[in-house]
């Protein structure tokens, strides 16, 4: 390659950037986009709202209990041995 050849590369280079750069601030970036909305969130308070008694109530079901499938005297389930 010859310097001449080199050098043009580069000029092509540096103008298709600065072309590059012109354009998409033109398209992308309006000043319109760049000032943008937001949404404001309310002040945080101590009060606190109970829940329906419709859901939580004494009659209804506890999903943290443990459910028993069988009876079972393996203390360590996931050992290797059988046990025999």
């Amino acid at each position: 390659m010859k310097q001449k050849d080199l050098t043009l590369i580069i000029v092509i280079a540096f103008i298709s950037a600065v072309v590059s750069f012109v354009v998409s601030t033109r398209l992308f970036v309006t000043p319109a986009n760049r000032q943008q909305k937001v949404p404001t969130v309310d002040a945080i308070d101590s009060s606190f709202v109970k829940p329906s008694s419709k859901y939580f109530n004494a009659q209804s079901v506890n999903p943290a209990q443990q459910v028993q499938i069988s009876n079972n005297a393996n203390q360590n389930p996931f050992s290797t041995t059988t046990g025999q």
